[in-house]
């Protein structure tokens, strides 16, 4: 018999993007001297940011090649606007965009070109070179689309324009000391519209904590430096709880009279738990009789497929939180292998 939580309704998941900046900060509040910063004009917005930096010790000569001739950029400001619209049903943002056969046949290709490289970054990190594969995949494309946008231009544009100023002024002067330490030129340093930098997309804020020089040339270069790239990627799953040798999860064929709109997606049981129940592996198999603990895991605008999803699941969700990113890597990860 299956528990009566088990159909009790589920709370609403959040929509997919096609690849929001991986990872953002939380969203803190502006402190009250930068509140309604846009109706400073940004000159002086500049000067104070100049002033900070100092402060923080980054070089003034660091400051002003990067802040040369800089002006707001209205294009960051729409897109900053823009209301998020709805996400795609999940079955064509998975066929379509995530797991499209060319992102499969691609991401082969290239866990082929670097496995070298990528027994290398296993071994130390213990992660898996599927998924870091599989996220290289979807941020960039492999690092062919890295952004390009000037990160110093957007950034200071979003801690100027006003809605999420306090945080973006932190990863604004969070970029000036990656440009002070010489991991990049200021010239090179592009990225998304709203800051996220290199291959691994990374906020500047992130790259300071588990941006990796993997190739010992004393510059952490997550643009440039594949090596780089693809160990800081590692390393933020590592840093996350990455385990070492478990899966991320599985599809499942519920059992009958399962119900998509009661389904109980919070609780964790043990894989057996799920058997007893009725689940199979979506080939009709039985589930193994042991495996790592599980719960159920439903597309958002999906039209029935079920997962269960394990420990590593949420750690990929750590990266860029929407349930459908986190299934989309997933299955990326497995089909690249």
């Amino acid at each position: 018999m299956i528990p009566r939580r088990l159909f009790l309704a589920a709370a609403p998941l959040a929509g997919c993007g096609a690849s929001p900046p991986a990872p953002a900060a939380r969203d803190d509040a502006p402190p009250p001297e930068w509140q309604n910063v846009a109706s400073v004009p940004f000159d002086r917005f500049l000067e104070g940011v100049k002033a900070e930096a100092r402060r923080r010790g980054i070089r003034q000569a660091t400051v002003n090649l990067a802040f040369a001739g800089l002006r707001p950029n209205q294009r960051v400001i729409a897109l900053d606007r823009r209301q998020a619209e709805g996400g795609l049903p999940w079955e064509e943002y998975r066929d379509r965009i995530m797991v499209s056969p060319s992102r499969v046949q691609n991401g082969r290709r290239m866990y082929a070109e670097n496995a070298d490289l990528l027994r290398r970054i296993e071994a130390r990190f213990q992660v898996s070179p599927r998924v870091v594969v599989a996220i290289w995949g979807v941020e960039t494309n492999f690092g062919a689309n890295t952004g390009g946008f000037r990160v110093i231009e957007a950034l200071a544009t979003l801690a100027w324009e006003g809605r999420r100023a306090g945080y973006f002024r932190n990863e604004l002067l969070a970029a000036l000391r990656i440009l002070d330490e010489g991991h990049i030129r200021n010239d090179r340093m592009l990225g998304s519209w709203a800051g996220a930098m290199g291959q691994p997309q990374f906020m500047p804020s992130n790259f300071h904590r588990l941006a990796v020089d993997f190739d010992g040339d004393g510059r952490r270069d997550i643009w440039d430096s594949r090596a780089d790239a693809l160990a800081s990627i590692a390393h933020y799953f590592q840093r996350n709880g990455w385990r070492a040798g478990e899966p991320w999860g599985r599809e499942v064929r519920p059992p009958p009279g399962f119900s998509l709109a009661g389904a109980d997606t919070e609780t964790r049981r043990p894989l057996a738990d799920f058997a007893r129940m009725g689940f199979r592996e979506a080939d009709g198999r039985p589930l193994p009789a042991e495996g790592p603990e599980a719960q159920l895991v439903l597309p958002s605008r999906g039209n029935g497929q079920v997962f269960l999803g394990h420990h590593n699941l949420r750690v990929i969700r750590r990266y860029n939180s929407p349930v459908n990113y986190g299934l989309a890597v997933g299955l990326l990860s497995d089909r690249i292998a």
